[in-house]
């Protein structure tokens, strides 16, 4: 069974890490959770020209994927993630190893 991934990039605004820590926390990954995906990775970029932060979420269903990131409640967590984050970005792709963009 071939896993599909979302993957999601962003940078953190400036002066705003505290808050989205908890946002990240208390919200962003409960709600993920309740779209039907499971965390398989995140990543912090400390240095270079690169997205401060990725995250990686799968199912093993792309069309579960696909419906989830139409659904109301993902534009709803965008735009509720919009008030820490700038830069985001997301994509639909297989599983293919540790580290995808």
């Amino acid at each position: 069974m071939q896993l599909i991934k979302l993957i999601m990039t962003w940078d953190i605004i400036p002066g705003q890490e505290q808050a989205y820590i908890e946002f990240n926390s208390r919200e962003f990954v409960p709600r993920l959770m309740k779209l039907g995906l499971q965390p398989m990775d995140s990543w912090y970029t400390i240095f270079g020209q690169a997205p401060q932060i990725m995250a990686g979420w799968v199912h093993e269903d792309t069309e579960m994927v696909q419906r989830a990131v139409e659904s109301d409640d993902w534009a709803d967590l965008q735009e509720d993630l919009r008030h820490y984050v700038t830069n985001f970005q997301f994509k639909i792709a297989p599983v293919t190893g540790m580290f995808q963009l």
